[in-house]
C-alpha cells in the first residue's frame, strides 16, 4: 500500500497567511494532499489556488463559546483520513514551513509511527512579512520555551507540557486508536496540551524533529492574551478535571497580578469581583 501525506490547517481570517503558508507548501516536499478546515469564515469556505498542492476544503461546525479549534482539527484529520493519507501533519495557519519540513515529517512518522512529533517554530518579526519562502532558513531561530534538535536529528522523550499544535505530525494509526482532539475544548488555550498528555497516558511517547522547521508569520497580540482570559479559564477548568492541575500556569499568574482572576478555595481560578461584570 502507497504511503501519503496530508497537511491539515484549521482557519478563521489570516487570509493572507494562510496564502503564504500555500506558498511555502509548494517550495518544499509536497504533500499528496493539503485540507484547510473553515471555521466560520465564508472566504476560506470558497478558496482555490492555481498551482499544488490543491486544497480539499470543508466546514467545522459552529460553536457558542468560541472558536472551535479542537473540533475543526478533528473534521481536517477525518478529512485527511478519508482521502487516504496515513502520514498527518498538523500545521497551524500562521505558519509557514521550511523546504525540509514535510519530507522530515514523513520520515520520522514512518520509522517511528507510535511517536507523536514536533518540530521548531521560529516566530518570525514584522519586517519579514514579505519573504520569499525559500529565505526562511536563514531567519531560522527557534522559539527557546520549546525543544529544538539540531538540523539532521530527533529524538524521542520531552514533556508533553512542551507540545503545541502549531506545527505536529502522527501516523494514522496512533490518531485514530488515541482518538485525536478532546472536544470539550473550544476557544482558546489547553486542547493542545491535553493531547499530549492523553497521547502519553495511552503509552506513546513524544519527540522532536531537528528538519521539521517552521516560521510563524507575526500578526498583532496581546502578551498576556486578555483577549482569551474567559476561554483560558472555561479550557483550564476542563483540563484541571481531566489531568488534576490546571495549565497555563504563567499566563493565570499574569492575569492575577494584574487583578483580573482570583484563585478559589478548591485551588481553581475564576475572574476577580472587580472583572466578573466586565467582559
Amino acid at each position: 500500500m502507497t504511503s501519503t501525506t496530508a497537511v491539515v490547517t484549521i482557519a478563521h481570517g489570516r487570509h493572507r497567511h494562510l496564502r503564504r503558508q500555500h506558498a511555502s507548501l509548494a517550495s518544499g516536499t509536497l504533500p499528496d494532499h493539503y485540507v484547510v478546515v473553515a471555521m466560520d469564515d465564508p472566504a476560506v469556505e470558497s478558496w482555490t489556488t492555481i498551482g499544488e498542492p490543491y486544497p480539499q476544503v470543508v466546514r467545522a461546525p459552529q460553536d457558542p463559546r468560541g472558536l472551535p479549534l479542537a473540533a475543526a482539527r478533528n473534521v481536517g484529520f477525518r478529512t485527511a483520513l478519508e482521502l487516504g493519507a496515513d502520514v498527518l501533519v498538523g500545521l497551524d495557519v500562521d505558519c509557514l514551513v521550511g523546504s525540509a519540513t514535510v519530507g522530515a515529517y514523513q520520515a520520522v512518522v514512518r520509522e517511528r509511527p507510535d511517536v507523536l512529533w514536533s518540530g521548531p517554530t521560529t516566530y518570525l518579526p514584522a519586517t519579514a512579512r514579505d519573504c520569499d519562502p525559500t529565505d526562511l532558513d536563514a531567519l531560522d531561530d527557534p522559539h527557546p520555551a520549546r525543544p529544538s534538535p539540531a538540523r539532521g536529528t530527533h529524538w524521542v522523550g520531552g514533556s508533553p507540557d512542551h507540545f503545541w499544535s502549531l506545527s505536529f505530525a502522527v501516523h494514522a494509526t496512533g490518531w485514530t486508536t488515541v482518538g485525536g482532539f478532546c472536544e470539550r475544548y473550544a476557544g482558546y488555550g489547553a486542547e493542545d496540551t491535553d493531547l499530549a498528555h492523553t497521547w502519553r497516558h495511552s503509552g506513546r511517547p513524544l519527540g522532536w524533529v531537528g528538519d521539521a522547521r517552521t516560521y510563524h508569520q507575526h500578526h498583532p497580540t496581546q502578551e498576556p492574551p486578555v483577549q482569551h482570559l474567559d476561554d483560558i479559564l472555561r479550557n483550564g477548568a476542563i483540563f484541571a478535571e481531566r489531568w488534576g492541575r490546571w495549565p497555563m500556569g504563567g499566563w493565570l499568574a499574569e492575569f492575577e497580578t494584574r487583578g483580573l482572576v482570583e484563585r478559589t478555595p478548591d485551588g481553581g481560578w475564576v475572574r476577580s469581583r472587580a472583572t466578573e461584570t466586565v467582559r
